[in-house]
């Protein structure tokens, strides 16, 4: 796979102190969760890497390696053989073995209340043979080459921890127990959580003692922190600030091409009064206009990436057509980015039975993505000038991720990295049917539902020949991209800033974790 490097350090540093101790990283969205299995969320994702290991790790730019599996091989086309690093322990001194594995695939796929799981990366998964303590076999319903890749989505957790433990007991730190870098040591909700060194990692010895994971939503404030040294690095640096940041000897700047893509996603879920929407006199619409497919390729039409890249992130985004970046396994170069065009917009509403639009909400988050409502505040403009009177309801992360997984909103402001690097993860995951039993569509929710891309996707998944699989991958994205399964938007540059004496290394997956920072040189 082809990764492009956006950008290197853009300030010369001084070295570290001799002694690197603490680091506090400034973030700009909140983890909702330690428990690993609860949110398949980026924020969730960074804090679980620094407590919990997982069979197969991913470097910056997503490509696998070993972790807690230290190798693995295709025994046949539907078997697999994970050989389990020796010597690991959890936090507590116990053993890991590879009992922990099967109560992890066994827990992963069920957690109550979930947002947005893990099930679907296990859903391929027919059965786990516990071959020796340290031996696993495991058999799929049919050839799936991208097993390991999956298995690098899910942590492992300790079965003699986790047999009894709820979420609530990962969030108090009860059931926090890995074989992570980092221990647990504080956890504040939403605000705050404190690591220690793991001085008995199975892996390399971390350069900080202690770690802490500080939620700054403001970017103003996020930006200032840096600059007076409260912080040793921030996330999401704010679009407005990179070029002064890039110019500003006290600090670093770090970047690379993400794989997230900024998009919109409708509510599918009802056959009429869906929430947010009504006709210009507030009265309820009949029917569920997002499943007109005239009507969704009128609301990408009336939008202009160009501008919004361009304007509303000033530089730090790409317009995107579909959801992996140029140059990423499965990129369809023949789905183009959708052209700007009103008038088409105005015809195609008209052509639904919407010749004077509609009233509408778009709920997004206001400090989860950089600039997040101010783009949707952009396209309420576009969309209300070709009829589609437009309201922005803003809400702070918390509570718009929990809303927005029981199908509350109408018409919302998401974004979605293919971390896999390749086009089946979001096929399956965002995309996919939602099918709690086939373990698809866990983080769907609009519940967009397409059987013959899901038909195509299980296709493409069980072809083992590289060349191959990319062909029938490049027919799923023209599929759902045609039939207008999200609104793609733009696909972000991720961003972080560090001070003087650290470095950092910029990661596809836009994840922020201590384990990637070091003193510099």
């Amino acid at each position: 796979m082809r990764h492009t490097l956006i950008a290197l350090l853009a300030a010369a540093v001084l070295p570290a102190p001799a002694a690197a101790q603490t680091l506090i990283m400034g973030v700009g969205a909140p983890s909702t969760s330690l428990d690993p299995h609860f949110f398949n969320a980026a924020p969730n994702t960074a804090v679980a890497s620094h407590i919990f290991s997982r069979l197969v790790e991913r470097d910056a730019l997503v490509r696998p390696y070993s972790g807690l599996a230290e190798s693995w091989r295709a025994v046949s086309s539907t078997v697999w053989e994970f050989r389990l690093r020796p010597g690991v322990k959890w936090h507590d001194g116990r053993d890991f073995t590879a009992d922990d594995v099967v109560f992890t695939f066994s827990r992963a796929s069920n957690v109550p209340n979930s947002p947005g799981g893990f099930g679907g990366f296990l859903r391929m998964i027919k059965s786990v043979e516990v071959a020796d303590p340290l031996t696993l076999r495991i058999t799929t319903h049919a050839p799936h080459p991208l097993l390991p890749v999956d298995l690098s989505y899910i942590f492992i957790v300790s079965r003699h921890a986790g047999q009894a433990a709820s979420t609530e007991d990962y969030n108090a730190g009860r059931a926090a127990i890995g074989t992570g870098p980092y221990r647990l040591r504080s956890h504040m909700p939403g605000s705050r959580v404190e690591f220690e060194r793991n001085d008995a990692y199975w892996g390399p010895r971390e350069h900080w003692a202690r770690a802490t994971w500080s939620v700054i939503a403001n970017d103003s404030a996020r930006t200032a922190a840096l600059i007076a040294g409260d912080v040793d690095l921030i996330d999401q640096v704010p679009s407005s600030d990179v070029d002064r940041l890039r110019r500003d000897a006290r600090v670093a700047l770090h970047q690379v091409q993400g794989l997230r893509m900024i998009c919109l996603q409708a509510d599918f879920s009802r056959d009429d009064n869906v929430p947010g929407v009504s006709d210009h006199a507030g009265q309820p619409i009949a029917g569920n206009p997002f499943r007109d497919l005239r009507v969704r390729r009128a609301l990408s039409a009336a939008i202009d990436r160009e501008a919004l890249a361009e304007r509303v992130m000033e530089g730090s985004a790409v317009p995107s057509g579909q959801w992996l970046p140029p140059g990423v396994y499965s990129f369809n170069p023949a789905v183009p980015v959708p052209a700007f065009d009103p008038e088409a917009a105005r015809r195609l509403l008209a052509e639904a039975g919407f010749p004077e639009g509609f009233r509408l909400t778009l709920h997004t988050p206001n400090d989860r993505y950089p600039n997040d409502a101010r783009t949707a505040q952009a396209i309420a403009q576009m969309w209300t000038r070709v009829g589609i009177r437009t309201e922005v309801a803003a809400l702070p992360w918390a509570s718009f991720s929990g809303r927005s997984s029981r199908q509350e909103f109408g018409m919302r402001l998401s974004g979605w990295g293919s971390s896999t690097g390749e086009a089946s993860f979001a096929a399956i995951h965002i995309m996919g049917t939602y099918n709690r039993e086939q373990r698809r569509g866990a983080s769907n929710i609009g519940r967009y539902s397409n059987p013959a891309m899901d038909a195509l996707v299980d296709r493409a998944t069980t072809i083992l020949d590289d060349g191959e699989r990319e062909v029938v991958l490049h027919e799923v994205v023209r599929m759902a991209m045609e039939d207008v399964a999200v609104i793609p938007l733009f696909h972000l540059v991720n961003s972080w800033a560090t001070r003087r004496g650290v470095t950092y290394e910029a990661r596809m997956d836009e994840t922020t974790r201590a384990m990637a920072a070091r003193p510099a040189l």
